[in-house]
């Protein structure tokens, strides 16, 4: 069985910071593609960053460069989602989703290429 919590979301100031994390169990492998998707009210899911296991390979869409770093923590199967410079059109519910391929990442694939989705977890930018 394999399962993905988010958590860290919550209200932030615009310019503030916020990190999320991703846990996860029951993968057996030790390299996979794990992606921050995000929900906007009324607009499409959107891909926002993505690792890479193994070698901490990255990628970031070009609306959160700069502001927005991923990491890893492989001892604690854990991925975490640091925010910075936070604008209200970051409020979003955040999801972790994981896939078996590691050149998800390089090749920015989209959400269908990702198995094991988490709960989400709550974004919110606002005065």
């Amino acid at each position: 069985q394999v399962r993905v919590v988010e958590s860290g979301g919550g209200l932030v100031q615009p310019g503030g910071s916020l990190t999320l994390s991703c846990v996860r169990s029951g993968f057996t492998l030790d390299s996979y593609a794990i992606a921050w998707f995000r929900r906007a009210p009324g607009k499409k899911l959107e891909g926002v960053s993505c690792i890479v296991t193994s070698d901490g390979e990255t990628y970031y869409e070009d609306s959160v460069k700069g502001r927005f770093s991923a990491s890893r923590d492989n001892a604690k199967n854990t991925v975490y989602l640091h925010m910075s410079s936070l604008k209200p059109e970051d409020t979003a519910v955040y999801y972790c989703a994981i896939g078996g391929d590691p050149s998800s990442c390089d090749s920015h694939a989209g959400a269908d290429e990702y198995d094991t989705w988490g709960q989400g977890t709550q974004v919110t930018v606002s005065s």
